[in-house]
C-alpha cells in the first residue's frame, strides 16, 4: 500500500517512483507490477515490428535479441511460449531445475501440441553437475520432458571456474553431440565472470557462455576485454541478470530521479537496462525472465527499438551505477574466499538476497538457500567475515548480509 503524505499530493513522492520503477522490475524476474499504463502501451506496440536477431558466435544461428528465460512454471502458463514466438522471441532458456522440472515439462506440452514450433526455437537447457556419470540419463530425461531429440545449445550451469569444465566434460560434450542430442555446448556463471570468460576464450570446444552482464558491470576495464577475448573466438554470448540487482535494496536519489526520467520518456528503467546491454553487439541475446505478458510485451517493445536511450539516459544509469555500488555484489567470491581461507559461496548467497529483495521472489531465494549443506549455512553465520568485507571492491557488509540471509531464508 502506499505510503501517505499529509502535504496536497496525496503521496510520498519517493513511494510513487519505487512503484513506477517496478514496471520492469519482472524484467529479470517475476514481481508486483503496479503501475499499469506505461506497460500497457508497450504490449500494444510489440508485435509491430520485427524482434532483431544476431549470429550465436560463430555458429552462425540467428537468435532473437531476447531470450525467454524459463525459471517459471510454464507447464501452467503456456501462452507465454505463444505469443514468444508471435513476437519473435525464438531463444527459450530453460533448466532441468525450474520450477522442479515444470519449465522443461511445458515447453514439451508446447511442442506436443505445436510439433511444427520445434524447429523455429533455438532451445537451451542445462544442468548442474552432481556427478558426470549421472549427466547422460539427466540429459535423456530432460530430452524427454521437452519432448525433442536434441537441445540446440546445451549449458553446464553456473561454474565458478572454468576447472570444473573438465576433461571428462569435454568429452561427454564431443560425444553427445555426435549422438545429435545436443548442438552447442557451453556454460553458464555468475561468480568470478571474467576469470571464466578470459580461461574460456582460448577453448575451441565452447561454443557458448551465459554470465551475468548489465550497466554496473559492462563499462569495467576486465570485463570488457573478457568479454572481447570470447567475442574474437566465436564464442556466443548470452547475458543474464541484466537487471543490475543486489543483495541491499536499494533507496537512492539516483534511483528516483532514474525511474522519474525514464517514465517521462514513455518506458521504464528496466527497459533502459536491457537497451544498455544490447547496444553491446557482441552479446547475442539477453535472457530475461519474463513471467507474464506485460513483461514480455514490455521487453519486447525495447527490443525491437521502438525506444532509444540518449546520451543523458547513459549518463543517468551510470551515475546511478555508481552512487548504488555498495549495494550490489559483483559475483567475485573467489576473493571472499581467498580473504576468509575456505570456499564459503558468498557470492550464491548474496544473489539468493537478490532474488528475495530484488526479484521480490521469497520462494526461489528460499528453495536456493535450502540447498546448501546445512554446515555450510551453520557457517555463514558465525563466520568472520571482515577480511572479505576488507578484500572487497564495493565494501559490502558482508557479514551482516550473511546473516541476514541466515535469518531470512533458513
Amino acid at each position: 500500500m502506499a505510503k501517505q503524505n499529509h502535504d496536497n499530493t496525496g503521496c510520498n513522492r519517493r513511494d510513487f517512483f519505487k512503484k513506477a520503477a517496478v514496471l520492469g522490475l519482472g524484467a529479470a524476474a517475476g514481481g508486483s507490477l503496479l503501475g499499469q499504463a506505461p506497460l500497457a502501451r508497450a504490449e500494444a506496440r510489440a508485435p509491430k515490428a520485427p524482434m532483431p536477431r544476431r549470429p550465436f558466435g560463430r555458429s552462425g544461428t540467428m537468435v532473437s535479441v531476447l531470450s525467454l528465460g524459463g525459471m517459471f512454471d510454464i507447464l501452467n502458463n503456456r501462452l507465454m511460449l505463444k505469443m514468444a514466438l508471435d513476437w519473435g522471441v525464438n531463444y527459450w532458456d530453460t533448466a532441468e531445475g525450474y520450477g522442479g522440472t515444470r519449465s522443461e515439462e511445458g515447453i514439451g506440452r508446447w511442442f506436443a501440441k505445436n510439433p511444427g514450433t520445434r524447429e523455429e526455437v533455438f532451445l537451451v537447457t542445462k544442468l548442474q553437475v552432481k556427478f558426470l556419470h549421472d549427466f547422460t540419463p539427466r540429459l535423456e530425461a530432460s530430452l524427454k520432458r521437452l519432448n525433442t531429440d536434441h537441445v540446440d545449445l546445451f549449458f553446464v550451469h553456473g561454474i565458478s571456474n572454468i576447472e570444473e569444465m573438465t576433461p571428462q566434460l569435454q568429452e561427454w560434450g564431443q560425444a553427445m553431440k555426435k549422438a545429435g542430442k545436443i548442438r552447442l555446448f557451453g556454460f553458464s556463471t555468475h561468480s568470478n565472470m571474467e576469470t571464466c570468460l578470459e580461461d574460456a576464450a582460448p577453448l575451441p570446444w565452447i561454443d557458448g557462455v551465459m554470465f551475468t552482464y548489465n550497466y554496473r558491470l559492462m563499462h569495467e576495464g576486465r570485463m570488457r576485454a573478457a568479454v572481447e577475448a570470447c567475442h574474437q573466438a566465436g564464442i556466443g554470448l548470452t547475458a543474464m541478470k541484466t537487471m543490475g540487482g543486489g543483495p541491499v535494496k536499494s533507496d537512492s536519489e539516483a534511483e528516483e530521479n532514474m525511474a522519474g526520467r525514464f517514465m517521462k520518456k514513455g518506458f521504464s528503467d528496466a527497459q533502459a537496462k536491457l537497451m544498455a546491454v544490447w547496444e553491446d553487439s557482441r552479446i547475442a541475446s539477453i535472457c530475461s525472465q519474463m513471467p507474464n505478458l506485460t513483461i514480455l510485451a514490455a521487453n519486447a517493445a525495447a527490443a525491437v527499438g521502438q525506444v532509444q536511450l540518449s546520451q543523458g539516459d547513459r549518463a543517468l544509469l551510470a551515475r546511478h551505477a555508481a552512487e548504488t555500488c555498495g549495494d550490489y555484489c559483483a559475483g567475485c567470491g573467489e576473493l571472499c574466499s581467498q580473504a576468509i581461507g575456505q570456499p564459503l559461496p558468498v557470492s550464491d548467497v548474496m544473489r539468493y538476497l537478490m532474488y528475495y529483495r530484488a526479484y521480490q521472489d521469497p520462494g526461489l531465494a528460499r528453495d536456493r538457500f535450502a540447498e546448501l549443506p546445512g554446515q555450510v549455512r551453520r557457517e555463514l553465520a558465525r563466520a568472520d567475515f571482515s577480511p572479505a568485507e576488507a578484500a572487497c571492491p564495493r565494501r559490502l557488509p558482508i557479514g551482516q548480509l550473511m546473516r541476514e540471509a541466515v535469518d531470512i531464508l533458513a
